[in-house]
């Protein structure tokens, strides 16, 4: 009987859809009253064009409750939504790199020096000086990939000083166990879960300092049990990367991640969405969640009331996409933030495709990182930790 239809449940907004002042943004609502009897929004009359209604409503809160109501004949009708303020919103972006085992396992067994001597972390320090790049290191347990099956208590606390220094920008956080099986937390109890993160969270602190530890936005395939996920939400994640349900996901097979694919070929699949398209429209039904994926494709970012939770979408997975197409998978990119006010994007990639030992070794991954990251930055966005307040938004910090 009532519609609003201009905003979503859970929908982010910023300075960029309304008028925004110290204490408020004034946003407009809108919708459809069938019975086309007159609406009140939040108690005021709304102004009504046939069956059309529009009002104006201040938000100045994190957490806005918005209902439109509507009086008939029949009984009181009513939609209630629930509007996140992205308070002082400014542009900025977020980056993890998963599966994380690689450079530990080297560390421990070179002992360089010092920790960022070693040419990943150089690498990535890199980045950070020339971009202002924060990054966070998804880790695992154990080294699927060693012959002596590295595990993360081995790891020397010689260099925890220099994580703590290098805190700021550069955070460990809890992925898994370790890389195989897939999907390991599909069907986990939230105690086989809270085992493997205080597995890695405690070495994490213990040779990198707790300043370093954050808590995770993804877990290995994202993939997870509502009993994991509820323990996610209780030990301080904030956020989470799509959504928790299964979900039909592309990128390399497990086949061909352990004989060495072609990457090639891997990468043409995952830019064409091959690698995880359903072949009919009853199928995409089932598994897509269509309104819900579209969302997300479309404003990168929602809120759920029911959880007090965000979930975002990733842009570029670095690993996935040729350097030659970052530059055009950006501009896509940008035409959708100016076209729809978006303040706040992420950005991926996996540890082991910098390491020449790796079978499907990407000779220049850095360097795909390297250009996201200043793609980023030359088009005005801030490096910032998606866990820390909204999507790294700290303007809400004391509610």
């Amino acid at each position: 009987m009532i519609e609003i239809t201009s905003h979503r449940q859970g929908a982010i907004l910023n300075r960029h859809h309304g008028t925004e002042s110290a204490k408020s943004l004034k946003i407009t609502v809108q919708g459809i009253s069938e019975s086309g009897h007159p609406v009140k929004v939040n108690g005021v009359p709304a102004q009504m064009d046939g069956r059309n209604f529009s009002a104006e409503v201040e938000l100045t809160k994190k957490v806005n409750p918005v209902t439109a109501s509507v009086m008939t004949p029949y009984g009181i009708y009513s939609q209630e939504l629930e509007l996140v303020w992205d308070k002082q919103s400014f542009r900025r972006f977020n980056c993890f790199i998963d599966d994380h085992s690689f450079v530990f396992t080297e560390l421990a067994r070179q002992r360089p020096k010092h920790a960022f001597d070693h040419f990943y972390l150089a690498g990535l320090k890199k980045i950070h000086e020339e971009t202002g790049l924060k990054v966070t290191l998804n880790t695992f347990y154990r080294n699927d990939h060693d012959k002596n099956g590295f595990l993360l208590k081995e790891m020397p606390d010689i260099w925890k000083s220099e994580f703590e220094a290098n805190s700021d920008w550069l955070k460990i956080s809890f992925h898994s166990y370790s890389e195989f099986p897939d999907r390991p937390y599909l069907e986990s109890t939230a105690e086989e879960f809270g085992h493997d993160y205080d597995l890695v969270k405690n070495e994490i602190i213990r040779f990198a300092g707790e300043n370093t530890f954050i808590p995770p936005i993804v877990l290995h395939w994202g993939n997870i049990h509502p009993a994991v996920a509820a323990e996610l939400i209780r030990r301080g994640s904030r956020c989470y990367g799509k959504g928790f349900r299964p979900r039909v996901m592309g990128g390399p097979s497990l086949a061909e991640r352990q004989k060495g694919g072609d990457m090639e070929k891997v990468q043409n699949r995952s830019m064409s969405g091959e690698d995880k398209q359903a072949p009919t429209d009853g199928l995409d039904m089932h598994y897509g969640f269509q309104e819900e994926t579209g969302y997300l494709e479309k404003y990168r970012a929602v809120y759920d009331p029911s959880l007090d939770f965000l979930f975002y979408r990733g842009t570029i997975c670095c690993n996935l996409v040729p350097l030659a197409e970052i530059p055009k998978r950006f501009e896509a990119i940008m035409k959708d933030v100016e076209a729809r006010g978006i303040d706040a994007l992420s950005f991926a990639s996996h540890e082991q495709y910098t390491f020449p030992s790796y079978p499907n070794y990407l000779p220049d991954h850095m360097e795909r990182i390297a250009l996201t990251a200043r793609l980023y930055v030359e088009n005005g966005f801030k490096p910032v930790f998606f866990n820390d307040g909204l999507l790294g938004n700290m303007s809400w910090k004391n509610d």
